[in-house]
């Protein structure tokens, strides 16, 4: 009988041995256990019904975009009726030539040296009515401009003085310069009629060039135009 209990104590003893093995087990798997699956921005993204949620802009291109204006083509400036006329045509596409002037306060500047600027180049009189009309537009067109982008020469052959006296005057903020004639090459010395525009790229080459009043907004869309 002795034996006998000692054989069911063992029995017992290994029942709870395995009972509890059993149960440690089933605690240890659910320990670890894998997190819960992160939702996948890719699947969801291109589930049905969220097709709007597929284009996701970078946050810097995205602020930027919002400066970006239209692409503009010299073609769709040209359309339409104008005040002014396309000149010089044969020189557009071409490197601009140099020249060198001073301006009302004594200061020499030189055309190349404003390489990687846009650069205006405005013949004219102080004395023709419609040149006293433009210098309103030019005065907004340079204001719309950091320095570094935009510069305005306009030239007249008159006298230095008399030209200052116009230029305070008038409170012209651009460069105003004396010269003309035969110190200028063509096609600057050739215009015939005022006030002539020429426009440079930053590259020094002439986008195009027109004679006649032209309003800021086709100057503006000239300069800008790709």
């Amino acid at each position: 009988m002795a034996i006998r209990s000692r054989i069911r104590l063992s029995s017992l003893a290994a029942c709870a041995a395995v009972v509890l093995l059993a149960l440690g087990g089933l605690t240890g798997c659910k320990k670890q256990s894998p997190p819960p699956a992160e939702p996948n921005t890719a699947t969801e993204t291109s589930a049905p019904g969220a097709g709007r949620e597929q284009a996701v802009l970078d946050p810097l291109d995205a602020a930027a975009s919002l400066f970006r204006g239209p692409s503009v083509s010299l073609q769709n400036v040209l359309k339409g009726d104008k005040p002014w006329s396309p000149a010089a045509e044969s020189w557009w596409g071409k490197i601009a030539p140099d020249f060198t002037l001073t301006d009302i306060e004594g200061k020499v500047h030189t055309l190349r040296d404003y390489r990687g600027k846009n650069v205006v180049v405005v013949i004219w009189t102080t004395w023709v009515a419609t040149c006293k009309l433009q210098v309103p537009q030019l005065k907004e067109l340079r204001s719309g401009y950091a320095d570094k982008d935009l510069v305005i020469l306009s030239v007249s052959n008159e006298p230095p003085a008399l030209l200052k006296e116009f230029a305070e005057k008038e409170r012209i903020n651009y460069t105003v310069l004396s010269g003309g004639g035969g110190a200028l090459p063509a096609p600057f010395g050739e215009v015939q009629y005022v006030p002539s525009s020429f426009f440079i790229d930053a590259q020094g080459r002439f986008k195009m060039a027109a004679t006649g009043f032209m309003p800021v907004e086709d100057a503006k869309a000239i300069v800008q135009a790709q």
